[in-house]
């Protein structure tokens, strides 16, 4: 049962004063038989007030306004995690009977948006490796592991060449990409097979073992198989997530786990850097102090949308929308 520390940084500096940024943020590792959260301290710049709920896939999700004027908000989320292996499946039921199970969830909720994609370009293309490359013979255990193995043999781990933003014709035009759209891959291919498949948001432990995705957020993929359930897959390391793998949140794509987004009113424009530091929790590291993190121990991240003077209008719509949507 190993234990770590996390500390997750996240800083937006903005171009001038901005106000009234109303952030979610899903930084509350998920609690389950396989994984404890001993502690968990969170600090926002400005100490707002963050209300908490379950959504619908089952993450705690938080949300904040900080009000006054700023030009820097930094949220250092540090938990300490336990975690504990996952046996692995026993592969006792024919292949045969396995599909067949899988073939009777495919309009059953909440097996429903684990199994749907949306069309692009290359599907038929993709299609057609998954044609060739699948073996009839196979469980869907066999057949996730398989599919895994294609991802990481075939697609170079090249960080930097690909955003939040980067679909999936350009991820298999270029064979590159990150663990966010190796995930996205997986899943995909997983679906067009009638697996459900969703994607994982979390962190990789310890960062010294010289697994790909070390030392920062890291996904994957789970995959559902019949009588036994969910299975954490990584096809950027090519291994099952296990005790080593801690899970933030769960979800259909990045969008419904992304660790922190929001709005803000104002006209100037922001940067946002990130900072992951993993350690077992008995290794003697110092708690990093984000408000004095020079900008070059930072990964700068893009976000999926930018923000504008119109920000703060979508959020208010946003929230009226799901007002009206409650109260129906």
């Amino acid at each position: 049962m190993p234990e770590f520390k996390i500390q997750h940084i996240t800083r937006y500096t903005y171009d001038g004063m901005v106000r009234d940024s109303a952030n979610q943020i899903i930084l509350f590792p998920i609690v389950d038989a396989n994984q404890d959260v001993l502690k968990h301290d969170l600090t926002i710049t400005g100490n707002p007030l963050v209300d908490t709920h379950i959504d619908y896939y089952g993450n705690e999700v938080g949300s904040f306004t900080y009000l006054e004027q700023h030009n820097r908000m930094v949220i250092n989320s540090e938990v300490l995690v336990v975690t504990h292996a996952k046996e692995l499946p026993s592969e006792t039921t024919p292949a045969a009977t396995q599909w067949q199970k899988l073939s009777a969830l495919q309009n059953i909720v909440p097996y429903i948006d684990f199994l749907k994609h949306d069309y692009f370009d290359a599907l038929p293309d993709l299609i057609a490796v998954i044609e060739t490359e699948k073996q009839a013979e196979d469980t869907p255990y066999q057949t996730a592991l398989r599919f895994c193995e294609y991802v990481y043999r075939n697609f170079e781990y090249l960080p930097g060449v690909t955003t939040v933003e980067t679909t999936i014709d350009e991820v298999l035009q270029l064979k590159a990409g990150v663990c966010q759209d190796f995930a996205h891959l997986l899943v995909l291919m997983l679906r067009l097979l009638n697996i459900p498949a969703r994607y994982i948001s979390g962190y990789i432990c310890p960062n010294h073992n010289g697994m790909r995705g070390e030392g920062a957020t890291h996904a994957w993929a789970e995959v559902y198989l019949p009588d036994y359930g969910w299975l954490g897959i990584d096809p950027t390391n090519n291994c099952i997530a296990n005790e080593t793998h801690v899970r933030l949140a769960v979800g259909r794509n990045f969008s419904d786990c992304s660790p922190v987004k929001g709005v803000y009113k104002g006209s100037w424009g922001h940067k946002l850097e990130v900072k992951v530091s993993v350690e077992y929790k008995d290794q003697p590291t110092a708690i990093i102090d984000a408000e004095k993190l020079p900008s070059n121990s930072f990964i700068q991240a893009t976000e999926a949308e930018e923000f504008s003077t119109n920000s703060y209008q979508r959020y208010k719509e946003a929230m009226l929308l799901q007002q009206q949507q409650q109260q129906q």
